[in-house]
């Protein structure tokens, strides 16, 4: 086991894991920077997976679907945001309908495209081309860790440095993190606010159609039903106890990644698939509770008053 654990296929896998909750990582931290409540990363990743198989393959073109599937989140992340922002919906009750409408609905559009229920395997659609990086796919060890990798591998990485720098070196981060923070102060220096929000929701679509678009042209070839298995949640998760820090957030991402692989790994060994499905979930509920009991902590160490503080409070009564 340990000569597995400690190969470049495990590697790989763990990347290959880590790779779509890394882009909804980054999508859950612009939403938390900006306040906003969105469950809904599930279903912008469905009909993303779903658009950008079916574009690729209407055209044989991989721009294309990547266009289509980018469009395909982002129009379920600007009615995740009209319906949050401008009609008021509770975002809770939003999200949940339209990861239901994901679920749902992208199995309703394959069979009304393809006849097919269950997965989009008998199209020829085209998927995101391994990168090999001139001078270095040649250097020993070296080569194998870095090189080689699906393009999104590289791109989910990319983001992180793109998110970060979004969000505190650019005029429109200053806006979303104020926006976060204080509306009301933000509205009376003349930010209009929602329209703010609503172009950080887009710009969490964006990314989530990425992680989506990685599961059925990257990490399979095809679109299937649900295959996003929960790594939307997964990722607003990390984000949670990344504390919305992108480079955070990423790490956590990778020790998800991680506890899949070695889910996977462990079929391998004969252990139940149920073993493989269930362990992320199991390390994510372990990270919440530590992080919640950490919260807890230090909310009491600060509530609570110092002698010196008492004593003084009772001299100024006196």
């Amino acid at each position: 086991m340990l000569n597995v654990i400690f190969s470049f296929d495990f590697f790989s896998s763990i990347l290959r894991m880590s790779t779509p909750l890394i882009f909804t990582g980054m999508a859950a931290v612009i939403g938390a920077k900006a306040d906003i409540l969105c469950i809904a990363y599930e279903g912008m990743m469905l009909f993303a997976a779903l658009g950008g198989v079916l574009g690729s393959f209407y055209t044989q073109n991989l721009l294309v679907g990547v266009l289509v599937g980018v469009i395909s989140g982002m129009v379920i992340a600007a009615i995740f945001a009209y319906f949050v922002m401008y009609l008021e919906a509770r975002p809770l009750l939003a999200g949940l309908a339209l990861n239901t409408l994901g679920s749902g609905g992208t199995v309703y559009v394959v069979y009304l495209l393809t006849g097919m229920k269950q997965n989009t395997s008998n199209l020829q659609s085209l998927r995101f081309p391994d990168v090999h990086i001139p001078g270095i796919s040649s250097i020993p060890v070296l080569g194998d860790l870095i090189s080689g990798h699906n393009l999104c591998v590289y791109l989910a990485f990319l983001s992180v440095i793109g998110v970060w720098f979004l969000i505190n070196k650019t005029r429109l981060g200053l806006r979303i993190r104020a926006v976060g923070r204080n509306p009301e102060a933000a509205a009376s220096v003349g930010i209009n606010v929602k329209k703010t929000k609503f172009i950080a929701m887009i710009l969490s679509g964006l990314l989530a159609s990425f992680g989506g678009m990685y599961m059925s042209m990257g990490y399979l070839p095809y679109f299937t039903t649900d295959m996003t298995a929960g790594r939307g949640f997964i990722s607003i998760a990390a984000q949670n106890m990344g504390l919305g820090n992108p480079v955070l957030t990423m790490l956590f991402c990778l020790i998800f990644g991680l506890a899949m692989a070695v889910g996977n790994m462990a079929q391998s060994y004969r252990l139940p698939s149920q073993f493989a499905s269930m362990l992320p979930y199991v390390v994510t509920i372990i990270g919440l509770v530590v992080m919640g009991i950490k919260t807890k902590r230090e909310e009491t160490h600060i509530k609570k008053p110092t002698a010196g503080s008492s004593t003084e409070g009772l001299e100024e009564k006196a």
